[in-house]
């Protein structure tokens, strides 16, 4: 059919732009509704990227539709540096995550996590001061060792429990460290400890507040929950990109028809 490729391309970038809208929709409301920092955190990056896909697919409609060459070459070069990126983030993403696993422990039904096991990159982000205190603001706002407590486990439940990894790391002291089970949250010292071989043990305290919060365990964890994720994010990335590639070659096509027919106005298909 005559300019099919252009009638599908505006068609793709129809659907885009509808999805821009719930992704603006969802960072306006965190504007306003975010009840906490990490919540508000997010707002930016998501009005931004449905922004960017409200724009890109204005341009590729425009460009189809009006057999606008200009517009379409802007289009097809934001295309190309955008599957140039997420192509390169999802290497990236396979790349740092590949290292890094749940350590077994004997007579628990839940794993803990070594900080040294993980990508030496990943293991920078999470030892900045800076990034640190949002990310533990964001797991104490999260309430996810309070949700633990509320459980009331015998000591028998808690240790046969499948506790996620920032539970494991966060939530409790190593298992090393022979502390006496009270609670979920609350592990009593041994008396006349004083120190221990691993610093994770001299670093919990019974204060709701602190508890393994700044442990290396509960960073471990934090990148044991990371690495999933973004191992679920590539895997999505890797459909997106088939999907933007699909797009990008009817762009290329309609361009080069465009093309050909503003050079040979006479042509008919």
């Amino acid at each position: 059919m005559p300019r099919a490729s252009g009638a599908v391309l505006g068609a793709l970038n129809v659907a885009t732009l509808l999805l821009s809208i719930p992704i603006i929709g969802a960072g306006i409301w965190l504007s306003h509704r975010g009840s906490t920092d990490c919540e508000r955190f997010l707002q930016r990056p998501v009005i931004a990227l449905g922004v960017f896909i409200l724009l890109v697919s204005i341009a590729g409609i425009a460009g189809a539709c009006c057999r606008n060459n200009c517009l379409l070459w802007i289009y097809l070069l934001v295309m190309f540096v955008l599957i140039l990126l997420l192509f390169c983030f999802t290497v990236f993403a396979f790349v740092v995550t590949n290292k890094g696993a749940g350590s077994v422990v004997s007579g628990r039904g839940y794993k803990e996590y070594r900080l040294g096991d993980y990508s030496h990159w990943l293991q920078r982000r999470v030892d900045n001061d800076n990034n640190w205190r949002r990310i533990r603001s964001c797991l104490q706002d999260g309430k996810v060792c309070q949700s633990l407590q509320e459980k009331n486990q015998t000591l028998n439940d808690f240790i046969n429990s499948n506790l996620s990894p920032i539970q494991s790391g966060c939530c409790k002291p190593p298992t090393a460290c022979n502390f006496t089970y009270a609670s979920e949250t609350v592990w009593v010292k041994p008396a006349g400890f004083n120190s221990s071989d691993d610093p994770d043990c001299n670093t919990w305290s019974n204060d709701q507040s602190m508890l393994c919060y700044d442990c290396q365990s509960c960073k471990a964890g934090v990148l044991a929950n990371l690495k999933h994720d973004w191992k679920k994010i590539a895997i999505v990335n890797i459909v997106f990109l088939v999907f933007l590639i699909v797009v990008y070659s009817f762009g290329c096509h309609t361009f080069r028809t465009n093309r050909r027919d503003n050079s040979y106005p006479g042509y008919k298909y």
